[in-house]
């Protein structure tokens, strides 16, 4: 609660101090009007604006640490970012779909100098032709442009030192001579991740209590290319290759179970994965006229493929019939195969009209022989029940059409709507009773509407729906043990569910915004924990179990508020990023039955029903501060820190999370060292306690090592105003965040 109100404290007295500031002179008026013009961050039409190239802030840093800096948006990982009140992110470059997964987004934003970004839009409401799903939100990185001739380049050295050392380093290259420009980067490193693991679940009869550790060792190499020729000055052909390429090898799970307070057995899972990632993309786009009209055309082929095999052991420390010695053998292989194209075409008009309208179609195929043997006390008998050929394959046919204008210069509008057929089937090889096949259409409007009221008042009006489809992988019927009675069931009879998103945003000053937004999801899905029996006919043995099933459940409501401020003060030596967020969520619903279960001969499955009736308030305040210690603007001090109270969810209540993260950053010429302490109080812990009406209960809880040393050294050679290749958009966009 102390922390709650000092961060509370801190954040309206800043708004206050900032409102009630009043000038002396002219002369003052006439410094503030200059500041003002700047603009630093600002809300045009559908999306907020942060003018990093007028920002102090970005001086000598990467792109990921930049938009740690952002307004809107929140990392709490160190990997990943969030909008505030949004369900996941997708990243844009010069208004173009990046084609790389989310660790080859990070290596990227990490290699990326923040002197060549000259803007960071974050767009809370994407509209019609924009390809997301859900609740998703957009941010998009606008780099700075030159036709200069030359060439320039990035080279990164981190060392990051938590429970192991983890080294990393890349590369970053750009070339630019006349008609070809040219892009191109590579990175590689090694990681270890440690987690330690408790896990509790049971009822009045019974308690399960398992405790241990995980060990999964990964080396990465990834990388882009990205080549653009300029035709003639209306045309321009581009092709873009990306590759990602993991290896966790001697990955070990090792847990300890307890029955009822009695030692039972150690279970010990040993697995090897691979995952390779292959992204083809060939664009075209011709300008049509002077005012900025285009026709975009881009032909698409994606390769995705995951191996993984893994060992499972369970030792009994007291030995009778019910608890043996026990193993299993599991081999889970995915291919994804996706073919895809696009077209759009962009007429703009000289009253500042603009008229959009596209068309999409792509077909994807995912093939999942999963295969698991059973040790029967001699040798490993394949299990019939729990191996499968899944393939699944999908089409989705879309298209697009949107009107955007400028009535005056206070009121705009931006209207239009998104077409989406889909047609799926999928099938089990020799199990005919669990294929399906579906045929649905998707008619996605979009609306938005924005008044200047004058300098210092801007408020906008959104609405958007989108479908949400779930990941190839979680349609994959087959099993992620955590213990043998302990495990993720994935689902493919999980069906899309419908997002419908309203928000309304105000700003101040170009400082300060409120953000009201409401979210309905329809038919909703998440992974949910089901507990049950299963009993053996002839004997009436029980077993329990804890099946983590990925499953549609019912609805989820959110209304939301995030309040945010965004100033600098003592003549840009104290930049602050403080925004609160404030989350009331409805979640109801339930699942009484396991839609992939199987009978099995002798045996009777006992399912307990799950239960969703929640009605909670969620927050989240954020604090970032950035400080310029020398007159020479080479010396930084980062101070960040961020609280996640408790709050509800589908799984149950997540425990109080949060973390204090400290920088020093020194400019020497071309090279940039940065040191970096994460998780200084150690709290960044996820713990998740599920508690239903019946009395069944389950927790989970993964400490992750957070506390963290990063020390970076980057090194920028090279023109470093030169433009990068031209970023194009790919026509599978859509297909590479299920995978």
């Amino acid at each position: 609660m102390k922390a709650k109100i000092l961060i509370a404290v801190i954040f309206f007295s800043g708004m206050m101090s900032a409102q009630q500031t009043k000038t002396d002179s002219t002369k003052t008026k006439n410094i503030e009007e200059v500041k003002l013009s700047k603009k630093v961050f600002q809300k045009k039409s559908d999306r907020f604006v942060y003018d990093v190239a007028s920002s102090p802030i970005a001086k000598g840093t990467n792109s990921f640490n930049l938009l740690q800096q952002t307004p809107m948006l929140s990392s709490t990982d160190g990997k990943t970012f969030k909008i505030m009140g949004k369900s996941n992110v997708v990243f844009y470059i010069n208004g173009k779909k990046t084609l790389m997964d989310a660790e080859a987004i990070t290596e990227m934003l990490k290699n990326t100098p923040s002197e060549n970004i000259q803007k960071i839009e974050v767009v809370t409401v994407p509209g019609s032709e924009f390809q997301v799903e859900a609740n998703e939100g957009v941010i998009n990185i606008v780099m700075k442009k030159s036709k200069t001739n030359g060439y320039n380049g990035t080279l990164k050295m981190n060392n990051s030192q938590s429970y192991y050392n983890n080294p990393s380093s890349g590369i970053a290259v750009n070339i630019r001579q006349n008609k070809w420009s040219f892009n191109s980067n590579f990175n590689l490193g090694s990681y270890t991740e440690r987690e330690k693991y408790t896990l509790t679940n049971g009822d009045s009869t019974f308690r399960n209590e398992s405790y241990g550790t995980m060990d999964d060792p990964n080396k990465n190499y990834g990388g882009n290319i990205n080549i653009d020729y300029e035709i003639n000055k209306k045309q321009n052909l581009g092709f873009s290759y990306n590759m990602r390429y993991n290896k966790s090898f001697n990955s070990v799970l090792d847990m300890t179970n307890f029955e009822n307070g009695q030692l039972a057995n150690r279970t010990v899972n040993h697995e090897d994965a691979q995952t390779r990632n292959h992204n083809f993309n060939l664009n075209y786009e011709i300008k049509t006229d002077t005012l900025g009209s285009k026709l975009s055309s881009n032909i698409s082929y994606l390769w995705f493929n995951r191996d993984k095999v893994s060992l499972g052991e369970t030792f009994p420390f007291v030995i009778t019939d019910k608890n043996k010695y026990s193993a299993f053998q599991q081999a889970v292989p995915q291919i994804i195969n996706n073919y895809a194209a696009n077209i759009d075409y962009i007429k703009k008009f000289k009253n500042e009209s603009t008229f959009a309208i596209g068309t999409s179609y792509n077909f994807t195929n995912t093939d999942s022989d999963t295969r698991q043997d059973d040790f029967d006390g001699t040798s490993f008998i394949n299990n019939t029940n729990l191996s499968n050929h899944f393939i699944y394959k999908e089409n989705i046919i879309g298209a697009y059409v949107t009107y955007e204008r400028k009535f005056s210069e206070k009121f705009s509008g931006k209207l239009g709507t998104r077409f989406e057929a889909t047609i799926s089937t999928g099938d089990v090889v020799g199990k005919p009773d669990i294929g399906f096949e579906r045929d649905y259409n998707n008619l996605l409007p979009y609306a938005t509407l924005n008044y200047a009221i004058n300098e210092n008042n801007n408020i906008t009006y959104s609405f958007s729906s989108r479908v949400r489809r779930p990941g190839f992988g979680q349609l994959n019927p087959s099993r992620t043990y955590f213990t043998p009675t302990n495990y993720i069931q994935n689902n493919p009879f999980m069906q899309a569910s419908r997002n419908y998103n309203q928000e309304i945003n105000y700003m101040y000053k170009n400082a300060f915004y409120a953000n009201l937004s409401f979210n309905f999801a329809e038919n909703a899905y998440s992974q949910l924990p089901l507990q049950g029996t299963m009993i053996n006919d002839a004997t009436g043995e029980e077993t329990k179990f804890l099946r983590y099933i990925r499953t549609n459940y019912g609805n989820n409501k959110q209304l939301g508020l995030t309040l945010g401020m965004n100033k600098s003060w003592f003549s840009d030596i104290w930049n602050t990023n403080y925004s609160a967020n404030f989350e009331y969520a409805t979640l109801s619903g339930g699942v009484t039955k396991d839609p992939t279960s199987q009978p099995i001969a002798g045996f009777t499955e006992i399912l307990q029903p799950y239960t969703i009736d929640v009605k909670t308030l969620n927050t989240f305040f954020q604090a970032n501060n950035n400080i310029r210690l020398s007159a020479k603007k080479d010396w930084y001090l980062g101070v960040n820190y961020w609280l996640m109270p408790s709050r509800e969810m589908e799984i149950g209540k997540l425990h109080t999370q949060q973390s204090l993260d400290l920088n020093i950053k020194k400019i020497l010429g071309n090279f940039t060292f940065l040191v970096e302490v994460n998780d200084i109080l150690n709290s960044n812990i996820d713990d998740i306690r599920t508690l239903q009406p019946n009395g069944s209960y389950n927790s989970v809880r993964s400490f992750k090592y957070g506390r963290e040393l990063n020390i970076n050294v980057t090194y920028n050679f090279g023109n470093q105003k030169l433009k990068k290749a031209r970023e194009v958009k790919s026509a599978n966009d859509a297909i590479r965040s299920r995978t």
